[in-house]
């Protein structure tokens, strides 16, 4: 199959690649300029773990052909500390998203944090303040089979308090004492009964298995 010269700028840098005309963004960005941060999930658009930020919007990068991307320009997770507004926080290097999902505990596999991370400074780019109804909103495109989302919109809510020169809650990862939840899921009761807000404790002691079966019952 024939191939097409295309120049797209990405992370500041212009690259220069020459792909079949079927190839898509996201396998150009992983495979062409070997930047594995952006994610395949579904190849559908349905997950958003591909998500990138291109011309001031976040898109999915597996709904693109590499040739649609032409002379745009492309930010990957990659280039998130290259930023102006990196080191904004307390964090010397990591933008404030980046930084956000760090001390708030937004991520648990990390298979959708990238595609989380571009979405979420897709937002902050056209709403430096958004309101959790908002944020929420605007994350529904991007699918978290781990977290419950509780922690996510936390993260994004805490680079909004840096861009607007408040300051961010403590982290419960790095502060256990500061009154936060460092769950996954935000400490939220499921409703059950089961206690699953209450935490995990690391010092309960286990019966051991006498049965030799694992413990299975009969």
């Amino acid at each position: 199959m024939s191939t097409k010269d295309i120049t797209i700028t990405v992370n500041g840098t212009e690259r220069e690649l020459s792909v079949e005309p079927r190839r898509l963004l996201v396998h150009a960005i992983r495979e062409d300029l070997d930047l594995t941060g952006t994610h395949i999930g579904c190849d559908t658009g349905n997950c958003g773990a591909c998500t990138v930020y291109q011309d001031g919007e976040a898109i999915k990068s597996c709904l693109m052909f590499a040739v649609q991307a032409d002379g745009s320009d492309v930010t990957t997770v990659e280039g998130m500390q290259d930023l102006p507004e990196a080191g904004m926080g307390r964090s010397d290097d990591l933008h404030p998203i980046q930084e956000g999902f760090r001390q708030m505990h937004g991520l648990q596999c990390g298979y959708c944090t990238p595609g989380m991370i571009m979405a979420g400074k897709a937002l902050l780019e056209k709403d430096s303040d958004p309101s959790e109804a908002t944020i929420r909103e605007n994350i529904s495109g991007n699918l978290c089979r781990c977290t419950g989302y509780q922690n996510i919109v936390k993260s994004i809510q805490y680079a909004a308090d840096v861009f607007n020169d408040r300051e961010p809650p403590e982290s419960p990862v790095e502060n256990p004492d500061s009154g936060g939840t460092a769950a996954a899921d935000g400490g939220v009761d499921c409703g059950t009964g089961c206690g699953c807000d209450a935490g995990v404790d690391l010092d309960r002691e286990y019966p051991a298995d006498t049965a030799g079966d694992g413990g299975a019952e009969r």
